[in-house]
C-alpha cells in the first residue's frame, strides 16, 4: 500500500493486488465493504497521520476512486470543510467515538460502504461476467486465432474540473502539453464566473487518465462526473468549447 502527500488537504493511496492478498482480502470483500475492507481503509488513514501527519478527525472526507488496472486502484482522499460540498456519489468517514459511544479511538469507520466502492463493484461484476463468457467459450469449439474474441473489461469513467479564472484553465492545458488526446469541452458557469472542464476517459487508457487526473488535481478542484451532469452544463452553463478543448487551450 502506497500513500503519497498530495498537499494539505489531500493524500493519493494506491491499492495492489498483492497488498489485497497480505491482508487476505478478496476483490468482492472490497467491493461490498466487508469488515476487513473497513479495517484496511482504517489502517491507510493511520499510516497517512503517521507519515504525514494528515489529520482527520471530526472532519468529513471525500474519496475518489480510479482504477488503474483490474486488480490496482488509486484513491483521492480529501479532506471537506464544508459538508454541502460533499458529493452524494462520494464516501463520508465519521471518527469512532461520537455521538453516544464512549470510545476515544482515533480510528475511522465507513458510512454507506456500498455506495463508497461502487467503482469497485463495478470492476469485480465485470470481472465475473467476463470469467463467465471464457467458460462458455471454453465449452465450445475453439475458434481461429482470427475469429478469437478477447474479453475486455472497461471502466469508462468521466471527470470534471472547476477553475476560478479561464487563465488557471490555460495554464493546466499548458501543463498537459498535449498529453491527453482524449474528447474534452469547457463551460463557464454565468452565476460565479468559474469554469469546468469536462474529461471523457474513451480510449485513453487506465494509466494515461489516472496520470492527467492527477496533473490537473494541480490547478483546479476534481469531482466525478456523469452525462447528466455535462447535460445539465450544456443547458444551463456557456459552452465555451464543446471538443478538444484542453489541446485547444494549450495553443493559446
Amino acid at each position: 500500500m502506497k500513500i503519497e502527500k498530495i498537499n494539505e488537504n489531500q493524500i493519493r493511496c494506491t491499492l495492489t493486488k498483492s497488498d489485497l492478498e497480505e491482508r487476505h482480502i478478496r476483490l468482492s470483500e472490497l467491493a461490498y465493504g466487508s469488515d476487513k475492507a473497513k479495517d484496511l481503509f482504517r489502517d491507510m488513514m493511520q499510516q497517512a497521520n503517521t507519515e504525514f501527519g494528515f489529520e482527520a478527525d471530526n472532519i468529513p472526507l471525500m474519496i475518489e476512486a480510479i482504477p488503474v488496472s483490474a486488480d490496482s486502484i488509486i484513491l483521492i482522499i480529501s479532506k471537506v470543510e464544508d459538508p454541502e460540498e460533499l458529493d452524494t456519489r462520494f464516501s463520508k468517514f465519521t471518527p469512532f467515538g461520537g455521538s453516544g459511544s464512549s470510545s476515544e479511538g482515533t480510528g475511522i469507520e465507513l458510512e454507506g460502504a456500498d455506495d463508497i466502492l461502487d467503482i469497485f463493484r463495478k470492476i469485480y461484476e465485470a470481472k465475473s461476467r467476463a470469467m463467465e463468457k471464457q467458460k462458455k467459450e471454453k465449452s465450445q469449439e475453439v475458434p481461429s486465432a482470427d475469429q478469437a474474441v478477447q474479453p475486455s473489461i472497461s471502466v469508462n469513467l468521466m471527470r470534471e474540473y472547476t477553475f476560478p479564472t479561464l487563465d488557471a484553465v490555460i495554464d493546466a492545458a499548458h501543463g498537459l502539453n498535449n498529453f491527453f488526446t482524449g474528447e474534452s469541452a469547457l463551460y463557464k458557469d454565468t452565476q460565479n464566473g468559474s469554469y469546468t472542464l469536462i474529461l471523457h476517459q474513451a480510449e485513453t487508457s487506465p494509466e494515461d487518465f489516472n496520470k492527467v487526473c492527477n496533473m490537473l488535481s494541480e490547478y483546479g478542484k476534481g469531482h466525478s462526473s456523469s452525462p447528466a451532469k455535462e447535460a445539465f452544463l450544456m443547458e444551463h452553463g456557456g459552452c465555451m468549447i464543446p471538443k478538444a478543448a484542453l489541446n485547444k487551450l494549450a495553443q493559446i
